[in-house]
């Protein structure tokens, strides 16, 4: 399909550089099935009154890393400021890095992060890697001097959180985002963009959810960088995603049969849930345990395998996200409820507002 099919102006006042307090007062806008007239302006609070005894709601648990890491590079007399920005980890001392400005480094050279000054001579708080490959859109393979348990502790050290492009360019990190960039569910490390959509979650919510006879599972997918990257080519299908770990256990993959052999729904929270239950599901529908990579790349006329609803965040234009929600509700039910965010002030992106999108029943592809 054509990107330029999904794309859509937005006021870039509409950004949102913090989150909803608390987090479950953020708005939600319901689309049923994507007919106009089925539009709710709701709130997160009610979640709980949408769904129905039986039901599945996956969240992912992977928790943020402070992925951005600042560095030098010495060549002779000459010295370059670096950034990293790490997006899968590789083994016990590799990680895959966009680069900023790659084109200032070479391989086989060495980056010093952290508390380093430009001559090198101050090795208090140091942390050395060699690039020893790169790739495409300013991708590099980093091999660090340390490894394991002790490269996380000097990334932990040394690394500001991540915030996304959109939040970054339009303030500085600062100590909230430490928490404010977490999901209530956050415990497997190694995500270096946090999964949106779980943030606006408390535990009151939680309660509540449970207290409806809905259950609630996790499922970890380690989100990359990769998920901000603009999409660059002309064609959907000339696009090449990052891949990403995820994993899905026998206890999750036997509630979300369950509930579809009982003709209850699965609610995934979250485009990043949804990418690692369509991953794993089997071509008959039937969930697997099951971990590893995937780089999987859902724009209309996907058949969906396991997940009926999702609750996820609004999206950037020309994104991976955006065709994502466009190929589970329709693309064009999905620009008619973002015109109506945009006209009713919803406040867009990792921090903002969310909506609740049920399946099209449709899967046939839009063109």
């Amino acid at each position: 399909m054509r990107v330029d099919l999904f794309d859509f102006e937005l006021p870039p006042e509409l950004i949102a550089l913090r989150p909803a307090e608390p987090r479950d007062s953020a708005r939600m806008l319901c689309v049923d099935h994507g007919v106009e007239s089925a539009m709710r302006d709701l709130t997160i609070r009610d979640l709980p009154q949408l769904l129905q005894p039986g039901d599945v709601v996956i969240v992912n648990d992977t928790r943020v890393i402070p992925a951005r890491l600042a560095g030098v590079r010495v060549r002779g007399e000459h010295v370059a400021k670096i950034e990293a920005t790490l997006h899968k980890r590789e083994g016990e001392e590799r990680w895959r890095a966009f680069l900023r400005p790659a084109k200032r480094v070479n391989i086989g050279e060495r980056i010093r992060f952290g508390d380093a000054s430009e001559n090198t001579s101050c090795l208090l708080g140091h942390l050395d890697a060699q690039v020893i490959a790169k790739g495409d859109d300013g991708e590099a393979l980093l091999q660090f001097e340390l490894s394991g348990t002790a490269l996380d502790e000097a990334i932990a050290s040394i690394g500001h959180m991540p915030l996304p492009p959109y939040i970054a360019g339009k303030r500085a990190e600062d100590l909230r985002d430490a928490s404010d960039y977490q999901t209530l569910f956050a415990r497997e490390t190694g995500a270096v963009a946090a999964p949106t959509a779980g943030l606006h979650f408390t535990p009151e919510l939680v309660a509540a959810i449970e207290a409806r006879g809905v259950s609630l599972h996790t499922v970890t997918l380690h989100v990359g960088a990769g998920t901000f990257l603009p999409v660059k080519a002309d064609d959907t299908r000339e696009h090449r995603m990052h891949s990403e770990y995820g994993r899905i256990n026998a206890d999750v993959a036997a509630a979300i049969n369950r509930a579809h052999e009982t003709g209850a729904r699965v609610l995934a929270v979250g485009t990043t849930s949804m990418r690692v239950l369509e991953t794993a599901c089997g071509d008959d529908g039937i969930m697997r345990p099951w971990a590893g990579d995937t780089s999987i790349f859902i724009t209309p006329g996907y058949r969906f395998k396991c997940v009926d609803l999702l609750l996820t965040n609004f999206h950037l234009p020309r994104s991976t996200l955006f065709m994502l929600v466009s190929a589970f509700s329709g693309l064009d039910a999905m620009k008619k409820a973002y015109g109506h965010a945009i006209e009713q002030r919803y406040r867009f992106y990792s921090y903002g507002d969310a909506c609740l999108l049920a399946r099209a029943r449709s899967g046939a592809p839009e063109s």
